[in-house]
């Protein structure tokens, strides 16, 4: 049984895509353990930042070839999790105040 801190990994917030669609669309994407399903991604959500994911959407990422020295290395595959959010629910990641 996996517990929620093992399930949700680390929030993608500094690409232009995961903005547009936290701006828009009130979606947020996350890096989820791999054998994790859609209802323990909803669950865990509503555990760890206290809102309600209305739909989740999966994805395995595959992992890229890199050159490490003369040789090539293969990086791991990993899961992406798109979630949509409530309206009125968000999760704020920086602090956004203005100074």
């Amino acid at each position: 049984m996996l517990q929620p801190r093992e399930i949700i990994r680390r929030p993608i917030i500094l690409t232009e895509k995961s903005n547009r669609l936290r701006e828009n669309d009130n979606q947020v994407i996350f890096e989820v353990h791999q054998d994790a399903n859609k209802i323990q991604i909803k669950d865990a959500l509503k555990v760890l930042f206290n809102v309600t994911a209305t739909d989740v959407n999966t994805l395995i990422m595959r992992g890229k070839d890199k050159r490490m020295g003369r040789g090539y290395s293969k990086l791991r595959n990993w899961k992406k999790a798109i979630v949509t959010l409530q309206q009125g629910d968000s999760i704020q990641f920086f602090d956004e105040k203005a100074e």
